[in-house]
C-alpha cells in the first residue's frame, strides 16, 4: 500500500483537498499520546500504473517543522520516523513566499515531495503568473496545480503520488538550501562527525541532524544523545560551530538558516513568478529594482568592481608605504653591521629582497579581501551572480556557477571547491576549468608592482582591465568548451536572494583576517623557500655575472619562446617560478634585481628596457598561464582526472603565449613599444 502523506500550512486548502481526495471515508483518531485530531484514509485510485491502494494521512497544519509547537512535533517525526512514500505539501498558489518555507524544510528532510498548487485560481486573479516548470526544477520536486473546492487537479495530483511512489515519475534532483560559507563549513564538519559514528544508518539524514543541531533542535539533540555512540564528540563540535557562526555572522544559526531558506524562495520565485499587479514590497525588494534590473543592474556591479579595484591601489598606497620604508631600514640596518659575504647576501638579497618584496602588498590584499567580505555578508554576491544568469547563460552554466567565478578573486584553490555547489558534473567541469582566469589576489602583487611603476596615473584603471580581461578569456572559452568538448545543457538553478543584511565590523574583520592570513603563511613558508632557491641559482657559479649563473642559464633556454611576447630572460625566470605560486614573481625579481624595496625594483625594472607596453603583456601573461601547483591539485581533486587538470593547465599556457604574442605585436604596430 502507497503510504501518502498531506502536510501544509494552516489556511493553504489543505484539509479541503484531504477531504476532496477521502470523501467520507475517513477515519478520526488522536495522534498517539497527544490529543490532537489525526484523519486518514485508504482509497483505491485508478492511475496509468493500474489500480492502486493508498494510505493517505493528514498532517496537522504547520507553517514549519521546527519542534515548537505540538503540530510541527507531530508533522516532523511522522515524516521522519514513519517515511511515508510521499509528502503532499499543500501551498497556497496566491501566497508562495511564506508556504514554500515549510516545503524547504520537507526536502532537508529527503522524503519524496510533491507540491500541490492549490487556490490557484484565486492567484491567477492576482494577477500572479507561475511557470511550474521552473519552479519544479527549482525545488526538485514536481508541481501541480490544484483548486480544493471544485477538484481541479485532484487526480492529477494522485496520478503524480503514485508515479513518484512507484519510481515511475521522471526522477527529481535532490537539492538542498545552501546557507553561505561560514554554515555550509559547519554542517559538513558535523556531517563527518555523524556520517563517522559507528551507530550512524541510513534512517537519518546526515546532512538533516548537523542542520538541526546546529540550530539547536532539542529533540535531535536527544536523538543523537541516545542513539550515537560518539554523541559528546559530535555535540561538542556542534557547539564550537554554533560559537563561530555567532561570533562571525552575529545572529544565532537558527536566524541565519531562516534567513537563507527565505532567501533561497526569494531567488527561485523571481525566476518563476511573475506578478501583473502591483503589492507592497520590502526594503530589500525595494533596493533589489535597481541592483538586479536588467538595463542599469550590470554597469552597477561594473562600477562595484571598479571601485573595489581602485580602493586597493589608492587606499593600500599608504601602509605600503610604511611597510616599504619598514623594509628598507631592516635591509640597511642588516647591510650596516654585517660584513660582505654569502650569509649577509643571503639575508639581504635573497631574504629581504625576496619576501620583503613581497610583503609591502599585504595592505592592498587585505583591502580586496575585505571588499568582497563586504559583498558577501551584505547579501550583494548573490544578486551579482541572479545578475549574471544570462550571461552566464552563454557559457553553458547558470548563475550558481557565478559564485564560485567571483570567488577566484580572493584563491582559486576554495573557488574550485566551491564549484561543489553545482549539481551537474559537467557544469563543475566547465566552470574548473575556467576558474584560473579569475586574477586570484596572489597576482595582485605582480599587477600593483608594474601598474604603479609604469602607469602610475592611471594605475586603477590599468589593473581593473585586467581582471576585465580574466573575465572575457572565462566567457569566450566557455562558450568554445560548452559547444564542443563539454557540450550539454546546464543543470536547473534557484539562486537565493538572501535579505540584505547589515555585516558587522567583527564578522568582516574575521573574514578579511582569515583570507589574509593565508598570504602571511605563504610568506614565511613557500615564498621565502622559493627566494632562497632563486638566490643561490642567482648567485652560483660565484663571482659569475647574472647571465652567467644557474638562473641565468634557465632564462637563456626560456627566452626564444617569450622573446616574440617583448620579454626577456629575467621575465621568464620570474613566470616560472611563479608556477609554485604567483607571489613567487615579485619575490623574484627582488632578487634577480638585487632590490630589497618596491621603488628600487620599479626603477630597475625601467632601466632593464621593460616599457609600458611589456609591462602589460607580462601582467596578461601572469594572468592567463598555468595556475600555481595547489591550485593543479584542486582541479585534479575536484575532477578525479589528472588528465583534465593537464589539460587546464596546458590550453592556459597555450592561450596566455597567443594573447600576449597578439597584445605585443598589435601594441608595436600601434607605436605603444
Amino acid at each position: 500500500m502507497i503510504k501518502v502523506a498531506i502536510a501544509g500550512n494552516p489556511n493553504a486548502g489543505k484539509t479541503t483537498i484531504f477531504n476532496r481526495i477521502t470523501g467520507t471515508r475517513q477515519k478520526v483518531g488522536n495522534w498517539p499520546g497527544v490529543t490532537v485530531e489525526k484523519k486518514e484514509a485508504i482509497i483505491r485510485h485508478n492511475s496509468a500504473c493500474g489500480k492502486e491502494d493508498i494510505c493517505i494521512i493528514d498532517l496537522p497544519g504547520t507553517y514549519s517543522l521546527a519542534p515548537y509547537s505540538i503540530e510541527e512535533k507531530i508533522a516532523r517525526t511522522y515524516i521522519v520516523k514513519e517515511k511515508p512514500d510521499v509528502v503532499i505539501d499543500v501551498i497556497d498558489a496566491s501566497n508562495l513566499e511564506r508556504n514554500l518555507y515549510l516545503a524547504t524544510q520537507v526536502v532537508e528532510i529527503g522524503i519524496p515531495l510533491i507540491l500541490a498548487l492549490n487556490m490557484t485560481d484565486i492567484a491567477r486573479s492576482k494577477g500572479m503568473i507561475i511557470d511550474e516548470g521552473i519552479l519544479a526544477a527549482g525545488m526538485g520536486a514536481p508541481v501541480i496545480f490544484t483548486v480544493g473546492t471544485t477538484g481541479e487537479g485532484i487526480h492529477a495530483l494522485l496520478d503524480k503520488a503514485v508515479e513518484v511512489a512507484k519510481g515511475k515519475a521522471p526522477r527529481s534532483r535532490h537539492i538542498h538550501v545552501p546557507y553561505g560559507m561560514e554554515v555550509e563549513n559547519a554542517i559538513s564538519e558535523i556531517e563527518k562527525s555523524i556520517e563517522g559514528d559507528q551507530n550512524f544508518n541510513d534512517q537519518y539524514h546526515a546532512r538533516w541532524i548537523a542542520l538541526k543541531l546546529l540550530e539547536s533542535d532539542e529533540d535531535v539533540k536527544g536523538i543523537v544523545t541516545h542513539e550515537f555512540s560518539g554523541a559528546k564528540d559530535i555535540l561538542e563540535q556542534t557547539d564550537t560551530s554554533r560559537t563561530h557562526i555567532k561570533k562571525i555572522m552575529g545572529d544565532d544559526p537558527e536566524i541565519i538558516a531562516a534567513e537563507f531558506r527565505y532567501g533561497f524562495i526569494n531567488g527561485l520565485l523571481k525566476k518563476c513568478l511573475k506578478i501583473k499587479t502591483k503589492g507592497r514590497i520590502d526594503l530589500s525588494q525595494k533596493i533589489d529594482l535597481a541592483l538586479t534590473n536588467k538595463i542599469i543592474g550590470i554597469p552597477i556591479f561594473i562600477f562595484f568592481m571598479w571601485a573595489m579595484f581602485e580602493l586597493t591601489f589608492s587606499l593600500g598606497a599608504y601602509p605600503m608605504g610604511w611597510i616599504n620604508s619598514g623594509v628598507t631600514w631592516l635591509g640597511h640596518i642588516i647591510s650596516a653591521f654585517m660584513t660582505d659575504g654569502m650569509l649577509k647576501s643571503l639575508i639581504v638579497d635573497g631574504i629581504i629582497g625576496g619576501v620583503g618584496s613581497v610583503a609591502i602588498f599585504l595592505p592592498n590584499i587585505m583591502i580586496l579581501f575585505f571588499c568582497i567580505a563586504l559583498f558577501e555578508d551584505t547579501g550583494y554576491m548573490a544578486r551579482a551572480a541572479f545578475l549574471m544568469d544570462k550571461g552566464m547563460h552563454t557559457l553553458g552554466l547558470h548563475g550558481k556557477a557565478f559564485i564560485p567565478m567571483i570567488m577566484g578573486f580572493g584563491c582559486n584553490v576554495p573557488a574550485i571547491m566551491a564549484t561543489r555547489v553545482l549539481e551537474s558534473e559537467r557544469d563543475r567541469r566547465l566552470t574548473i576549468l575556467i576558474n584560473p582566469f579569475m586574477s586570484c589576489s596572489a597576482r595582485l602583487p605582480i599587477y600593483i608592482l608594474l601598474a604603479g611603476t609604469f602607469f602610475t596615473q592611471h594605475a586603477g584603471m590599468v589593473v581593473f582591465s585586467i581582471y576585465v580581461l580574466g573575465i572575457v578569456m572565462a566567457v569566450v572559452i566557455g562558450q568554445i568548451f560548452s559547444k564542443t568538448i563539454l557540450r550539454g545543457k546546464s543543470a536547473p538553478f534557484v539562486m537565493e536572494l538572501p535579505p540584505y543584511r547589515a555585516p558587522t565590523a567583527q564578522g568582516l574583520i574575521i573574514h578579511m583576517w582569515e583570507r589574509s592570513k593565508q598570504f602571511l603563511k605563504k610568506m614565511g613558508g613557500i615564498i621565502l623557500i622559493g627566494s632562497i632557491v632563486v638566490w643561490a641559482l642567482s648567485t652560483f657559479p660565484k663571482e659569475a655575472p647574472v647571465h652567467e649563473t644557474y638562473l641565468g642559464k634557465i632564462g637563456s633556454i626560456i627566452e626564444p619562446v617569450m622573446e616574440p611576447l617583448g620579454l626577456d630572460w629575467k621575465s621568464s625566470v620570474a613566470l616560472l617560478a611563479g608556477i609554485t605560486a604567483k607571489e613567487i614573481v615579485v619575490s623574484t625579481m627582488g632578487v634577480i634585481y638585487a632590490t630589497e624595496n618596491e621603488h628600487r625594483l620599479g626603477a630597475a625594472l625601467h632601466s632593464s628596457g621593460m616599457t609600458p607596453l611589456k609591462a602589460y603583456v607580462f601582467m596578461v601573461f601572469a594572468l592567463l598561464y598555468i595556475p600555481c601547483i595547489a591550485t593543479f591539485a584542486t582541479m585534479k581533486t575536484e575532477m578525479n582526472s589528472l588528465r583534465w587538470a593537464l589539460f587546464g593547465s596546458t590550453y592556459s599556457l597555450v592561450l596566455a603565449w597567443g594573447m600576449s604574442f597578439i597584445i605585443y605585436n598589435c601594441g608595436k604596430a600601434l607605436g605603444w613599444g
